[in-house]
């Protein structure tokens, strides 16, 4: 064991831009109630530019000297977005000469379950359930719970399990989450103590980038962050895999 059984260090990424990332907001400007995005949120793929933002990250991962030290470690979301992120940044590594760990699938890691709502636009739950929409802002984008869903403090219970597991089965190991913009804040809000109020700056501020890195280091007996975001490894990134 290490010291208080911690990981030695903690990165988090968020899966490449996603098909519903690119349909939601063009739904929402063009005022239409519905995105478009058929299926199972779990199901939703990346979009050409997700899959070579993939690549970039494995290319830091890979790189001499690289951007973030490579994992000894990876727990993956079972969401196809998350799990093709993490096989093509693999692949991508893998050409540069830095074999990555296989990853285990928890499925702790998912998106926000959202239940009936699933792929639904605010637009939608107005128009469709309006009794649904009145009951989350009485209760708060935190607190509310949609019908068969999860709200933050429910993810935040989940997460908290699986930094447990990661601390008593990986310690003083580099340890790599590839997951969601919730699993990313949230692992924020347990590891840092944020409030709501801090949280929501994180959405005002512009949100979890799409293979954006976020990593928290080990500083005696508790994690710290070590940046949030980091995004330079994508800078010239282009869907036509020339940037």
């Amino acid at each position: 064991m290490g010291v208080g059984g911690l990981v030695a260090e903690l990165t988090a990424v968020r899966h490449g831009q996603s098909v519903a990332n690119v349909a939601f907001p063009a739904a929402r400007a063009a005022g239409r109630l519905d995105a478009g995005v058929p299926g199972r949120d779990a199901d939703v793929e990346l979009t050409a530019l997700g899959c070579e933002q993939a690549a970039a990250l494995g290319r830091a991962l890979a790189a001499d000297p690289p951007i973030v030290r490579p994992p000894e470690v990876v727990v993956c979301s079972p969401y196809l977005r998350a799990r093709r992120t993490y096989g093509i940044a693999a692949d991508a590594a893998a050409r540069a000469g830095v074999t990555l760990p296989a990853p285990v699938i928890d499925d702790r890691l998912v998106d926000r379950l959202m239940g009936r709502l699933e792929l639904m636009t605010m637009a939608a739950v107005e128009a469709r359930f309006p009794a649904e929409a009145e009951r989350r802002r009485a209760a708060g984008q935190w607190d509310y719970r949609p019908p068969g869903g999860e709200n933050f403090p429910d993810i935040a219970r989940r997460l908290g399990s699986l930094l447990a597991d990661l601390h008593r089965d990986h310690a003083d190991r580099r340890v790599l989450v590839v997951a969601h913009d919730a699993v990313v804040v949230m692992l924020r809000q347990l590891i840092e103590g944020l409030s709501y109020d801090e949280l929501g700056r994180i959405a005002v501020e512009g949100g979890v980038l799409n293979a954006g890195i976020t990593r928290f280091t080990r500083d005696g007996d508790r994690l710290v962050l070590a940046e949030f975001n980091t995004a330079t490894h994508l800078a010239g990134v282009r869907a036509d895999g020339a940037g």
